[in-house]
């Protein structure tokens, strides 16, 4: 049974319906109906992401990510980290309200900055610590090119690989470009070399996101959090179900 009922969310937040049933379909086909998880945002506010703001990609993503969650978390909020050289905010986007959300809190950030990976991870970290939660967490972690320090961003996801947490990274953009070779290193680092779990995945959204049909994006979204899932619990990082 999913966390929040499809009648709560025809009420709370109508325009959300279809994805809703969409993300239900791929958590059913993935093993997943019925698991309790939190779910976070992690998006790209650096300079070159202004027209993904512009054309409502962002927007468009954090409305399927919440989609998702209503599956999976009973509260109704996705917590959102936006990040570029620092961290420009943390806050949240909810099933009431959700509309131009993101356009809403763009518009109170500042200057568009460099990309800062680690210190996105470190606010997601301290977010979900502080919060006392049990349940295992899938972030979605949204991107259009490398990090400035990617040491910094490889040692966080290593010593992250600890925690019940999933990174599932997201890139906007030319699947060809070169700044995504640190993400697919990011997705192969050794287990146990590096890490104690595989922690972490990685896809293209491309050039035009939010044409990615809803059930594919989904699918991406998801379907590595089970491998992951069952190697947390035999590793006792997430409880058993």
């Amino acid at each position: 049974m999913a966390a929040i009922s499809l009648s709560k969310v025809e009420e709370t937040a109508p325009a959300l319906v279809s994805l809703y049933k969409s993300a239900g379909v791929s958590l059913r086909k993935h093993g997943l109906e019925g698991l309790r998880a939190a779910v976070y945002l992690v998006v790209d506010y650096s300079g070159s992401m202004k027209p993904y703001y512009k054309d409502g990609s962002v927007q468009a993503l954090a409305d399927r990510v919440l989609g998702l969650s209503a599956h999976l978390d009973d509260d109704g909020r996705v917590p959102v980290v936006f990040f570029s050289t620092d961290i420009d905010a943390v806050t949240d986007i909810a099933l009431d309200g959700h509309g131009g959300r993101v356009e809403r809190i763009a518009a109170g950030l500042g200057h568009m900055g460099k990309t800062s990976y680690h210190l996105a991870m470190d606010a997601v970290i301290d977010h979900y610590l502080d919060s006392g939660a049990t349940d295992p967490a899938l972030v979605v972690f949204q991107t259009d090119g490398g990090p400035i320090n990617k040491l910094a961003a490889e040692r966080y996801l290593c010593k992250a690989a600890k925690l019940p947490l999933f990174w599932q990274f997201i890139g906007f953009g030319d699947p060809g470009s070169r700044q995504f070779d640190f993400l697919r290193k990011l997705d192969e680092l050794a287990v146990p070399g590096k890490r104690i779990v595989d922690n972490a995945g990685f896809f293209h959204a491309g050039t035009e996101p939010g044409r990615v049909p809803d059930a594919v994006l989904y699918d991406r979204l998801v379907g590595e959090f089970p491998t992951w899932l069952a190697a947390a619990r035999a590793q006792g990082i997430v409880r058993p179900a």
